[in-house]
């Protein structure tokens, strides 16, 4: 019975995932219009940020769409598909969990931010001024 419902959740999400997808293409937001400046600084500031996400994880597109609400250039990584992704998330987060925002701080430590509000609250809080 458990290799059956195994298999229907691994359909249902083979069929729903494409749709997902053109549904996250169709309903991203525009940016948001800053300076050249203020960009510039956004940009600088989002080099020391990386999402580890899954494609098709409604929780990561939530994130993605507020990253591109903001006009950030975050750079994504696939923790998914890719093992060194994968294992880099497991060791320094310290679990397998997406969406999670590595932020590399000032001093050069890290900060590993979990939970899509929460991503999108640290993301608001530091670039939403515009």
């Amino acid at each position: 019975m458990r290799m059956i419902i195994r298999y229907f959740f691994r359909t249902l999400r083979l069929v729903l995932t494409p749709f997902m997808l053109l549904s996250e293409k169709l309903s991203t937001p525009q940016a948001m219009t800053r300076s050249a400046e203020e960009q510039a600084r956004a940009d600088a500031a989002s080099k020391d940020l990386a999402l580890y996400q899954f494609s098709a994880c409604p929780f990561c597109i939530k994130v993605r769409k507020e990253i591109a609400r903001l006009g950030l250039n975050i750079e994504t990584r696939d923790a998914q598909h890719d093992p060194q992704h994968r294992s880099a998330l497991e060791a320094g987060g310290g679990r397998i969990k997406v969406p999670c925002l590595r932020i590399r701080q000032e001093d050069g430590s890290e900060r590993w931010l979990y939970e899509s509000d929460d991503i999108k609250a640290f993301l608001q809080q530091r670039f939403g001024q515009a």
